[in-house]
């Protein structure tokens, strides 16, 4: 994909300069560069034991290891997150798995690792990363950062890459905190904590941290540092605009801290820059906030005892109450297709279930007036705790099946629903009508916008709406089938919602891999920054991710060889 205009020839021609490396392409399996054996075991020495090679996890689904009892377990089990997080290679996007290896293709199809890490060094230590990235960088082979699989860009795999596999740094330490402007209580967080555990400890604690819809979903790596969006983010932000600090070892092996005042720019990049791509965050230090009771609300209605045009007129309403539920304190999300509505749920941080309900009545009272027929239903919990393991729970695995749909992904200005809801219902009509459900998360996380600390792209901060726009994965159903809805979304329906948001862009972490020009849609005015921050802290482009800053100096072959594009 070609760098945007955007992006200047002498930013591209300088970032190339920098990334200069005597080899043109990274070491792959099968070449005469590729480490022996007993290179490998001396690796595994160096970490204690803990480099895995991989076998897919769905090898007993394929001879010669077929197993029906633990194949049927797999099948049962892929769409859910436990059996791929607790994987060092497994992901959860089957688009990036390829069909190598999954438990619904033909026993007798080959088992291959296709686009799967070729080894992982399950990190329990500093040093055990260190040296990971030493041996990754000597050999000059592919590195992968990966802590749970669950990225949709397929940035936590590669074919013929060593992988450093955090998910085992799951330290988790309140303190109090007096530093780099902000004096209150805040928690460092190892690689590994995953939602999960954060909602725990900050349970137990007596605290809230900034975490997503997802329990399973690790908090330092690609979430935090692609922006991170939550329940409370209309309460206190994304989670990127909640870090303190970063604990990250670095492209030369070095390990450093970055803050607002060490190593800033880096601080900078972490926070919106992109995940896997600037170096390995081993902790994270990010604000903690008093916990505090949570009122909520789910509504739901249907086509089948609506008629369509009242159906989609409730939507265009729902839009358009919209800023007020989340100008009154509330995070809002929402699904739909083209037969079911839903907020599931309304999540109010610190009001209670009477305010609830007042913050929802100018929407309740419309569907009235159009005559909808529907259901809501209020409450309140005591804790963010207990309101989360309601509705995203049940906790700790959550509610939300992994594999099931393809992603495009849009920031809907607040300027678009407030001034121009009717071309953005029919844009939305259009696209729902062609298969696709439309989950919505309504927050404002403008008023914590610092643009010092802060490399988000700057749409967030116009933003009313953040829409993921799916399209149903079938494991048994032809590849080219699959194709033929990725297709749809890359040059249909993505054009269809950027024509109603001009001048907005994506949130890269549940956005189109395929977006076209994904250096503006994820990145926008900062790209050019970002790339020379890369050029500083990774001059030979030794961390790659897709669609990541500087990610232009790399090409990838259809069995996964990384090569430099030749100019």
């Amino acid at each position: 994909m070609k760098v945007t205009s955007f992006v200047t020839a002498a930013a591209a021609f300088s970032t190339a300069q920098a990334y200069a490396t005597t080899s043109s392409c990274k070491c792959f399996p099968g070449d005469a560069c590729w480490p022996s054996d007993s290179q490998w075991k001396s690796l595994n020495t160096t970490v204690n034991g803990r480099l895995i090679k991989t076998v897919p996890l769905g090898s007993p689904c394929h001879d010669p290891t077929y197993d029906a009892v633990q194949c049927k377990y797999l099948q049962d089990q892929w769409q859910h997150p436990g059996i791929h997080m607790n994987s060092s290679s497994s992901v959860m996007a089957p688009w990036f798995a390829n069909q190598s290896c999954d438990p619904f293709q033909p026993e007798s199809r080959a088992c291959e690792l296709g686009n799967y890490v070729r080894y992982a060094v399950e990190a329990q230590t500093k040093a055990d990363v260190v040296n990971t990235i030493n041996f990754a960088r000597n050999n000059n082979i592919r590195f992968v950062i990966r802590n749970t699989g669950h990225d949709y860009n397929g940035r936590s795999t590669g074919a013929g890459a060593l992988s450093v596999w955090t998910h085992r740094l799951k330290d988790i330490q309140f303190k109090d905190y007096n530093a780099n402007g902000y004096k209150g209580k805040a928690v460092t967080l190892g690689a590994g904590v995953q939602g999960f555990d954060i909602l725990k400890a900050g349970n137990d604690a007596g605290y809230v941290v900034i975490g997503g819809e997802c329990p399973t979903v690790g908090v330092t790596g690609g979430y935090t540092q692609g922006g991170g969006h939550s329940a409370l983010s209309t309460s206190f932000g994304l989670s990127a605009q909640n870090t303190l600090e970063f604990e990250v070892v670095t492209a030369d092996s070095g390990v450093v801290t970055a803050s607002p005042t060490k190593n800033s720019d880096l601080f900078w990049a972490l926070n919106g820059g992109g995940g896997g791509n600037w170096g390995v965050v081993l902790s994270m230090t990010v604000k903690a906030f008093p916990d505090a009771k949570v009122g909520a609300a789910t509504l739901a209605f249907f086509n089948t005892n609506n008629d369509q045009a009242t159906f989609y007129k409730a939507i265009e309403t729902f839009h358009s109450k919209l800023p007020g539920m989340v100008d009154a304190g509330s995070m809002v999300v929402y699904y739909f297709t083209n037969t079911f509505f839903q907020i599931a749920p309304l999540t109010a941080f610190g009001k209670s279930q009477d305010e609830v309900q007042t913050l929802l009545a100018p929407f309740v009272s419309s569907l009235d007036t159009l005559g909808v027929n529907y259901t809501v239903k209020y409450s309140q919990s005591a804790n963010y705790y207990n309101h989360y393991d309601t509705y995203f729970g049940p906790l700790p695995i959550g509610n939300i099946q992994v594999g099931i749909a393809q992603y495009g992904g849009r920031l809907i200005p607040r300027d678009t629903i407030v001034n121009n809801n009717d071309d953005l219902t029919q844009a939305a009509i259009s696209i729902v009508e062609q298969g696709v459900t439309w989950i919505g998360v309504g927050t404002n996380v403008a008023p914590f916008s610092n643009p010092q600390k802060q490399s988000l792209l700057p749409a967030w901060n116009n933003a009313l709406v953040h829409a993921t726009l799916t399209t149903p994965w079938n494991f048994t159903a032809p590849w080219s089938d699959m194709l033929d809805l990725q297709n749809l979304m890359t040059d249909t329906i993505m054009p269809e919602i950027e024509a109603v948001t001009p001048g907005s862009g994506a949130y890269m972490n549940e956005a189109d891999f395929r977006q076209p020009n994904f250096q503006s849609e994820f990145f926008g005015a900062n790209y050019n920054k970002l790339l020379s921050v890369k050029a500083k802290w990774d001059k030979q482009g030794f961390f790659y991710a897709r669609n990541a800053v500087g990610s232009e100096q790399w090409t990838v072959s259809d069995n996964g060889r990384m090569c430099r594009p030749k100019y």
